[in-house]
This record gives structure tokens, C-alpha cells and sequence, in this order.
């Protein structure tokens, strides 16, 4: 099996370096900063040499560069400066956000470079080398590195796939909106649920409930098949009577803007008059 060393060994490093092991790679060397933390994180990997200096790494055949996302090009810079990676060893990182080009001075210095992302959230790296099973890792760069990527990514468990060129961003976003968005959509309905004197313990399992229900509706039908609701239904006067009630203009301003969105969701079901109806209720604010 490969040769693996850990460059960042926090959550997500600690999790990925603990699971390579558990495969059959060779975990060679485990880097942080601070020596004690490199030396803890060995010791939970149960694998690997602590180190704390990029002139101290051994030679390896991968090497996983999990720190910050704000770090990730500095230490590219440092690692190309350095000079101690074999050409063609492949790095690669674990951003969800960042492309691989933010490697390239080691491209430079003929490294191949790539990048993993699990879809997975590393809270806790005991409870994530339990439940990583089946993740899906998005995976970036030229053939031959998505294909060591993807044998990796198989290795550790996960579920791995390819993006498109420059489809990093378009990924990223996706995700965010589809995580980060639900939770403020969440807290944004239990804030309108509160004008309408709901006990707060009840409105979080009356909107948390129907957020579940229709989740799984969408998951199983499809967005347009799963939609419901006064839009899709052209009805106008409900949707008026929802604004008036909403006092609060940025939950109004989400309102209108989704409603927007599921206006073009509902396609063809709505007839051409109670479209232009409803359009002009969710126009954004004047101003």
C-alpha cells in the first residue's frame, strides 16, 4: 500500500490519517505545529512520526495537507521553498471551497498536486472514523491523480466522484446552501411562528417536523413533484396575507426571494395570470 504523510493533523487529518491507517497505508510522518499536539495526534492515528517542521518530512508518496483553508497556499509557498518532496509525489488538500491550483508552486517543483473533499462533518475524530463510512468525497485534478485520489478515497471508506473543471466553487455552494441555508431557514420560520404566539418548545417541533417531512418528500419525488403550498397553488391572496403578517423586512426580503425561486419551481402548473400575480407580490423591496 502507499506511503501517506499528514501535513495539519487537526480533525479532519486526524479522522482521514486513523482511517489510511486502518486500510494498510504506511503512515509515515504527522505534522503540527506545536510538537505535543503532532505527538497526540500520532498517538490517536497510532501511526506515524511527530513532527513539527516541513524541513523534517520524510519522503512519502501522498501527502494530505489538512490545515485552514486561509492556510493552504502559504504552506504550498513553504513546502515548495523547502524543497524535501520527491518529484512526483502527489498532495493534495481537503478544502471544499479551494481548487487545487492552490498548490502550484509545487506543481512547479514537480509535484502533482489535487484535491479530497468528504462531505462529512469532523466534529469529533473518534465518532468520525465510525461514521465516515459512505461519504461522499468530491475529488479534483488530472487523471492520474483522481484516480490515486479515488482508490484512496475507496480505501477510507468513502463514496468517491469527480467535478468538472473549475467546478470547485459551484460544489462549494451548493453544499453551503444546502447545509447553512436550512438551519437560518429554520431559525428565520420559528421567528414568524413566534408572531403568532406559538409556545416556543411547540413551534420548534411543528416547523422541525414539517422541515423533516418534507426533506424526505424531496429526497424521494424529486423538488417539483415534492412542492406544496399557496405558490404552486397561484394563491395570491394567501401569499399577500403571509407578507402583511411578516413583520420583520429581512424575513419578508427571504421570503419574497424564495418565493421567487419556488415561482420557477412550479414551472408550468401555474397559468400565466396567477404568475405575473404572484411575481409582482414577491418583487424585491423598492429601496
Amino acid at each position: 500500500m502507499p506511503s501517506l504523510s499528514i501535513i495539519g493533523a487537526g480533525r479532519l487529518g486526524r479522522t482521514l490519517g486513523r482511517l489510511a491507517r486502518d486500510a494498510g497505508y504506511t503512515v509515515v510522518d504527522v505534522l503540527c505545529r506545536d510538537a505535543v499536539h503532532a505527538r497526540d495526534a500520532a498517538g490517536f492515528i497510532g501511526a506515524g512520526r511527530a513532527v513539527s517542521q516541513l524541513t523534517q518530512l520524510a519522503p512519502a508518496e501522498l501527502y494530505l495537507l489538512a490545515v485552514p483553508d486561509a492556510a493552504i497556499a502559504d504552506t504550498a509557498h513553504a513546502l515548495a521553498e523547502v524543497g524535501v518532496l520527491p518529484a512526483g509525489a502527489l498532495v493534495f488538500h481537503a478544502s471544499g471551497a479551494g481548487e487545487a491550483s492552490l498548490l502550484a508552486p509545487l506543481a512547479e517543483c514537480g509535484v502533482r498536486i489535487g484535491s479530497l473533499h468528504p462531505a462529512f462533518s469532523f466534529a469529533e475524530p473518534a465518532r468520525a472514523v465510525t461514521g465516515f463510512g459512505g461519504t461522499l468525497c468530491a475529488l479534483e485534478g488530472e487523471e492520474s491523480v483522481c484516480s490515486e485520489l479515488e482508490r484512496l478515497a475507496e480505501a477510507l471508506g468513502g463514496r468517491p466522484f469527480r467535478l468538472a473543471p473549475g467546478g470547485k466553487a459551484a460544489y462549494h455552494a451548493a453544499l453551503s446552501m444546502a447545509s447553512n441555508y436550512l438551519v437560518t431557514l429554520n431559525a428565520l420560520a420559528l421567528q414568524v411562528a413566534a408572531g403568532a404566539g406559538i409556545d416556543a418548545a411547540v413551534a420548534s417541533q411543528l416547523v422541525g417536523g414539517l422541515m423533516r417531512q418534507t426533506l424526505d418528500n424531496t429526497l424521494a419525488l424529486g423538488p417539483a413533484a415534492a412542492l406544496t403550498g399557496p405558490i404552486v397553488r397561484g394563491d395570491a391572496g394567501t401569499v399577500a396575507r403571509h407578507l402583511t403578517a411578516i413583520g420583520d423586512a429581512l424575513c419578508a426580503d427571504a421570503y419574497r426571494a424564495m418565493g421567487r425561486a419556488t415561482l420557477r419551481l412550479a414551472g408550468e402548473r401555474l397559468d400565466e395570470a396567477a404568475r405575473e400575480k404572484l411575481a409582482g407580490l414577491l418583487a424585491p423591496r423598492a429601496g
